[in-house]
């Protein structure tokens, strides 16, 4: 019966792997494939001979070192600037005892309920208005704004529980408000300063939908353009693509694989009190 029980609880977790790893297994397949292979419907077949090349032109004809340097650009600016914000807004909120700390705290909940989709007029006329439309700035300050709002959440949940004494003793030792923010509380909060660093960066690096209306300079695309480099009007190199795609994917990937045991640390780093 125990075996039974064991055997239940694997299966039910390894339906959602393969749901998880199979799409990656798939496209990476795809991306080693002929247009004819592609074209065939054999959707889980292997590669007739490997098409290794399709990663060397990808990387040469897709650009993608210059979409790679504009996504660094955009995503690193995004990240440094909701960390900056987000940390101070969240021990304002979680250290202070004012009257509007819980108003304020209600505002950002309510920041995470807008869907991106509904902004993009308004987002639209306002970037025209102030000239920064078709610059990086236009993707820089609504990632900013909609990434701000989980980031208050995970941090001021994990600040309140920090023991109020750390930062009597430093009062008492002299300490101004913003020495005891960067020489305490901020070295304390790593963990879920590293998930929302993590969150921030898997939700920026392949964000398609801003980046397609504010952007229309070639110089300034991020990498989910890539793949229509590959695309002309009377033909499509698949094999292009799913390599580009791969490569594109791929720093997320690392990145999740190696620092996932993180993201879990700064999840619940605050759910727990003592």
């Amino acid at each position: 019966m125990q075996t039974f029980k064991k055997g239940i609880v694997y299966l039910l977790f390894a339906v959602p792997v393969v749901t998880q790893l199979y799409p990656l297994l798939w496209l990476l397949l795809y991306s080693l494939k002929t247009n004819e292979e592609i074209m065939d419907g054999s959707f889980f077949s292997l590669p007739k001979s490997f098409q290794w090349h399709n990663y060397s032109e990808a990387y040469t004809s897709g650009n993608y070192l210059k979409y790679l340097g504009n996504s660094v650009f955009v995503t690193g600016i995004t990240m440094v600037c909701v960390i900056v914000l987000s940390s101070m807004v969240a021990y304002a909120i979680s250290r202070f005892r004012w009257k509007y700390g819980g108003v304020v705290m209600t505002v950002f909940l309510m920041g995470m309920m807008i869907p991106m989709q509904a902004t993009l007029l308004p987002l639209m006329i306002i970037f025209k208005n102030i000239h920064v439309l078709n610059t990086h700035w236009s993707l820089i300050l609504p990632y900013i704004a909609f990434s701000t709002p989980v980031a208050v959440f995970i941090l001021s949940g994990f600040m309140r529980d920090i023991p109020h004494e750390i930062e009597e003793s430093a009062f008492i030792d002299g300490a101004s408000v913003y020495r005891i923010f960067t020489s305490i509380i901020l070295p304390v909060s790593v963990p879920p300063v590293m998930t929302v660093c993590i969150l921030t960066f898997i939700n920026i690096w392949n964000e398609y939908i801003l980046a397609a209306t504010f952007i229309s300079a070639e110089k300034l695309k991020t990498l989910p353009f890539g793949v229509y480099t590959f695309v002309s009007q009377y033909s499509v190199n698949y094999g292009n693509i799913g390599a580009f795609l791969v490569m594109g994917a791929l720093p997320v990937i690392l990145i999740y694989f190696f620092l996932s045991n993180r993201i879990t640390k700064g999840m619940v780093a605050g759910a727990v009190k003592g």
